[in-house]
């Protein structure tokens, strides 16, 4: 049985083709497309009608295989959504995350709610771009957008709708809004009272796996399909990737390695301490009941900004060719915090990373090379503090690391991160997200039990590649210098 999965990631988008045979998935892209944010003067938005328009050219692909999915699926990034009127016309394009428009404005919500308060309620990690200071921002600067907007839709909420006509928000998604309380299962009305935000835009939540309506009539008149089921997977892109962690044990550790790092462990309830809210983690709906405790961490933007900084320049490197100029040059030379607010905006990440150095007491890099083993050498070092809160936040103790994602294409990375972790790294499937969104369609459908058969069939289907922990005396002392030179702030982001 075949199923569509569209995976939208923050620079491209890719439909999957998903056929499940016995035991083992294949899985064929059928149609890739970039997905470039488009900046008109000082704002940055998404192009989602660009977005909705690649995803029927993908099921136009889909229905040349001659072989058409049971089911579709949709995940994306997450925090980012659109406002329709009450006739569900779309009343703006969707803010991109990285817009300037939310500075200040998390400070300024805290002044009106404390942060602990919002974390009790929520459970969610302190980030300026949440949906939360998104819209606070849209009240303070546009109020007109929300007097007239009927309806709330996160991204693939709104490509779900474009395709069905239905209005439904998703879990998953719906909990990175730090809107959405998870102990009262619901959208959570007292902050949306305290913050003047209108309640009656906001759709009831679906869980991973139910069914969100079909292909409506003006979808299949104009590609010729038949109307096929549409589910709402677990539409976070990243609690499609924790979905196909192909883990042995129940208990299990996970990096998300893309744009972003997301490091965490699944649960059965958030986890809603002071120490939680201290160390700004986060509780994201999961699949089938769990829950993420986890950390985002800036992650490989950073070298991608780099790279398109060089680009800029005119100097053009692949990342193969600038990671074998990392591997040439001295190890442990300089260190940055990745998740500190200096490199969250686009621009010159090569200048940043120098006057970071220069304000920490450290040399600054200055050749590529040296520029990119810092950045990875960082987040090697990150991810191994990272996963010691989480062990200590959850209680548990992890033998290794799963990592999935695009970014375990990284070998040297993935490499780095066993040693600095000192424990295994099981790096495998690439195409997490997608394999994650697959395997709730095939529950749905009765093709698999549960998430745990499904973890062992993409478990049996993709390479997992293994990296044992090397050097680690070496890394143990460079753990030291880390955490030293970037003056111990990483604890507390």
């Amino acid at each position: 049985m075949s199923v569509l999965a569209f995976d939208l990631g923050a620079s491209s988008g890719r439909a999957m083709l998903g056929r499940l045979n016995s035991r083992t998935i294949e899985m064929k892209e059928i149609h890739r497309f970039p997905n470039d944010p488009v900046r008109v003067g000082d704002r940055f938005q998404w192009d989602i009608l660009r977005l909705y328009h690649e995803i029927k050219q993908g099921l136009l692909r889909a229905k040349g295989e001659q072989e058409l999915p049971a089911s579709i699926g949709v995940d994306s990034w997450a925090v980012d959504f659109g406002l329709l009127d009450a006739r569900g016309e779309l009343l703006m394009n969707p803010y991109h995350y990285r817009d300037p428009a939310t500075e200040g404005v998390m400070e300024r919500v805290f002044r009106e709610i404390p942060p602990a308060e919002i974390f009790s309620r929520t459970g969610i990690q302190f980030l300026p771009f949440n949906s939360i200071y998104q819209l606070v921002s849209i009240q303070q600067l546009r109020p007109f957008l929300l007097q007239e907007a009927g309806s709330f839709l996160m991204i693939p909420d709104l490509l779900r709708y474009f395709l069905t006509g239905e209005m439904v928000s998703e879990f998953t998604n719906a909990t990175t809004t730090q809107l959405y309380n998870p102990v009262a299962r619901g959208w959570d009305d007292e902050l949306l009272r305290k913050l003047h935000l209108p309640s009656n835009i906001f759709q009831s939540v679906l869980q991973p796996g139910t069914m969100a309506g079909k292909l409506r009539e003006s979808v299949t008149g104009e590609l010729g399909l038949p109307s096929i089921p549409v589910y709402a997977v677990a539409e976070h892109d990243t609690a499609s990737a924790v979905a196909a962690v192909p883990a042995l044990e129940r208990s299990f550790a996970y990096l998300s390695c893309g744009t972003w790092s997301l490091m965490g462990t699944e649960v059965e309830r958030p986890v809603l301490t002071e120490r939680a809210r201290e160390l700004n983690f986060t509780n994201e709906g999961g699949v089938y009941g769990t829950f993420r405790l986890l950390k985002n961490i800036m992650g490989l933007w950073i070298l991608q900004e780099a790279k398109r900084s060089w680009e800029l320049e005119g100097v053009l490197y692949s990342y193969s060719e600038l990671v074998m100029m990392a591997e040439a040059e001295p190890a442990f030379a300089c260190f940055i915090d990745p998740d500190d607010p200096v490199f969250l905006p686009a621009g010159d990440m090569p200048k940043r990373i120098r006057e970071y150095a220069a304000r920490t007491n450290q040399k600054p890099p200055q050749t590529p090379g040296a520029i990119v083993r810092c950045i990875m050498e960082s987040l090697a070092l990150r991810y191994r503090q990272v996963l010691e809160l989480t062990e200590a936040l959850s209680g548990q103790a992890f033998k290794g690391l799963h990592m999935v994602g695009g970014g375990i294409h990284n070998e040297s990375l993935c490499q780095w991160t066993a040693n600095a972790i000192g424990k295994p790294v099981w790096a495998g499937p690439a195409e997490g997200s997608a394999a994650g969104n697959m395997a709730v369609q095939w529950i749905s459908l009765g093709e698999l039990s549960d998430i745990w058969e499904a973890r062992a069939v993409i478990r049996d289907s993709f390479e997992v590649r293994v990296y044992e922990p090397a050097d680690v005396p070496l890394w143990e002392e460079a753990y030291g210098l880390f955490k030293q030179r970037t003056g111990g702030n990483t604890i507390q982001q």
